[in-house]
């Protein structure tokens, strides 16, 4: 009578689990500079008949930029792309949104709300960039505003629900713009906003006028801030006799 042994299987070494799947690589992080093309789109800027907008106007259409300027009058704002040249057209508020990929808001702050929500319709889809300042004068100079919203493009992306908005170029000078003396504009452009594509696309439209600099600096709540410093440096150039700009450092 045979003793009984324990099973072969018993007595056997457990296999190795299998070896685990290797990890796929981390893809590396997008450069920030990487920036999209946006050469063959269409400008719009509402408000192209005053200083800061015709100014912004005259730097991208001489980048090579198409753009239409829009106001209230179509006459107006047809007059103001005939002295600017560089293939500027002008329009309406409501043609210049229509035929637009990008519109840039220049409207004077006391006029913005009424502007928006009457261009709705003709703003939706559309990526809207906002650089109206609410501002204040008195006899000690100049002093920010705050809207209802918190700030202005807080109030456009309030008023336009069906548009992307955007806030970029505040801090320029409307006299260097208009200057055709002036090659290049030496100053960043902050640019905020809730989509990261949208602001990469504002930051490359500003990379457009040589000089200039787009920087992603946050989000849509963070605009009044941005919006405010222009009364500082209101009083910067009054103090220095100057136009002054912004440079962000270490970026």
């Amino acid at each position: 009578m045979t003793s009984s042994t324990p099973s072969d299987s018993a007595q056997q070494p457990e296999k190795a689990p299998a070896q685990a799947a290797e990890a796929p690589a981390k893809a590396p992080a997008k450069d920030p500079w990487d920036l999209p093309d946006v050469s063959g789109l269409v400008v719009g800027v509402l408000g192209g008949t005053g200083p800061q907008g015709k100014g912004l106007a005259y730097r991208l259409a001489k980048a090579g930029q198409k753009v239409i300027i829009g106001s209230r009058a179509a006459e107006r704002a047809r007059a103001a792309a005939e002295e600017l040249g560089h293939g500027v057209e002008g329009a309406d508020n409501a043609e210049a949104a229509r035929r637009s990929d990008i519109v840039i808001v220049a409207v004077p702050w006391d006029g913005h709300g009424k502007t928006l929500e009457s261009l709705r319709e003709e703003l939706a889809g559309k990526l809207v960039v906002d650089c109206v300042n609410p501002l204040g004068f008195d006899k000690q100079g100049a002093y920010a505003l705050k809207p209802e919203e918190g700030s202005a493009a807080q109030q456009a992306a309030a008023l336009l629900p069906d548009s992307r908005v955007t806030a970029a170029f505040h801090h320029l000078s409307a006299v260097l713009l208009q200057d055709p003396e002036i090659d290049a504009i030496d100053t960043d452009v902050m640019v905020l906003g809730e989509v990261r594509a949208d602001v990469e696309i504002v930051q490359a439209l500003a990379g457009r006028i040589p000089g200039m600099r787009g920087v992603f600096a946050g989000r849509l709540r963070g605009a009044h801030q941005v919006e405010s410093l222009v009364a500082n440096l209101i009083s910067v150039n009054r103090r220095y006799k100057a136009h002054a700009g912004l440079r962000v450092t270490d970026v």
